[in-house]
């Protein structure tokens, strides 16, 4: 009796399949923020090379989700909370330029988008499951980024929702100990409605409140549970 043999995965695969392993894994924060990450152990782990676990650690690098030490060894990038009031800066900026043009140049194929992917979040909000939670946010909000037609700004966008991705995870978990706040979903729904109105000032002070409240439960979450000194980034008030 001959023993089963693995069947072969297409060339290339075998990197797909680490880099979403890994990357699911990285923002649902199952490898903690410092977490080494050696080829070879991956490699066993996932019954290949080393070769296309390097790959996969490569692409990472580029999503800003791992890091190079001076020793050459691999690790999970840190959440670094000391720079998040710089970043939840740019976010906000990002997040109520991008909702404004939306508001303001949006077609009816652009509404349908978004209230496709306010459908998605609701299911995955509806399920508990922070990763298509996650997904689905990022998707409803690229959605309405692609509906103010500045591909530059939209990029831009996306880069902060993917750094911030981790941070978002711990903010699901925040709302889910039962504090009170708007429903992310309530939020989605005022902007949509906004942006169907062509309400630009609306779209722009919502797309700021919602930045305002991630800021806040984010904070109040590292605070209660890793007894750090948050002290809060100052957002003005909506134009």
């Amino acid at each position: 009796m001959t023993d089963e043999v693995e069947p072969k995965r297409v060339k290339g695969s075998g990197v797909k399949f680490a880099y979403e392993t890994l990357r699911d894994e990285i923002l649902a924060l199952d490898l903690a923020p410092g977490a080494v990450l050696d080829e070879t152990s991956i490699a066993e782990r996932f019954g290949m090379s080393r070769s296309p676990v390097r790959e996969a650690l490569i692409r990472l690098a580029g999503d800003d989700l791992v890091v190079t030490l001076s020793n050459r060894s691999t690790v999970v990038a840190p959440i670094d909370v000391q720079s998040f009031p710089k970043y939840v800066e740019a976010l906000d900026i990002a997040q109520r330029m991008n909702t404004r043009l939306a508001a303001e140049l949006r077609s009816d194929l652009d509404l349908k988008a978004i209230a496709k992917r306010q459908r998605d979040f609701v299911a995955a909000v509806t399920k508990g499951e922070h990763l298509a939670m996650s997904e689905a946010n990022m998707a409803f909000h690229m959605a309405i980024a692609h509906a103010g037609r500045n591909p530059y700004l939209a990029a831009f966008y996306e880069r902060l929702l993917n750094q911030g991705r981790r941070m978002l995870h711990l903010h699901f978990t925040y709302l889910e100990q039962g504090h009170e706040g708007v429903l992310l979903t309530d939020e989605h729904d005022a902007m949509l409605a906004a942006i169907r109105d062509r309400d630009v000032a609306r779209a722009d002070a919502l797309a700021h409140a919602h930045t305002r409240q991630f800021r806040d439960n984010f904070l109040q979450y590292m605070t209660q549970n890793y007894l750090m000194d948050a002290s809060l980034v100052a957002l003005g008030p909506a134009a």
